[in-house]
């Protein structure tokens, strides 16, 4: 899983061809770094078809607001650098990131 920041993400995440999903996730997140483990594997399961980012929102505050992200843990996904896809707070569990990345892969 690629570790972003306000520098890399336009050419990782809004430059990249296909899909690409984005960790949203903060120090201070408790159920970020629940989440983190478990996405984590599903980054080794489905790496052949998504690319996997992860981006710490407390070191890119005004990216995270300019991608609309208004809650943690969101985890998103991009498609030839378009936000087509996302799910945050409550809904960010292991099997609805599952789902959504079923959808793409």
């Amino acid at each position: 899983m690629l570790a972003v920041d306000k520098d890399t993400f336009q050419t990782e995440v809004l430059e990249a061809q296909g899909y690409v999903l984005v960790d949203y996730w903060s120090e201070s997140c408790e159920p970020c770094k629940a989440l983190m483990p478990s996405v984590m594997e599903l980054s080794e399961k489905y790496n052949n078809s998504i690319k996997f980012c992860k981006l710490d929102t407390t070191k890119a505050r005004r990216l995270a607001i300019k991608e609309k992200v208004l809650g943690l843990p969101t985890i998103a996904v991009y498609k030839d650098g378009k936000k087509i896809d996302e799910v945050t707070k409550e809904d960010a569990t292991i099997e609805n990131i599952e789902t959504m990345i079923k959808k793409y892969a």
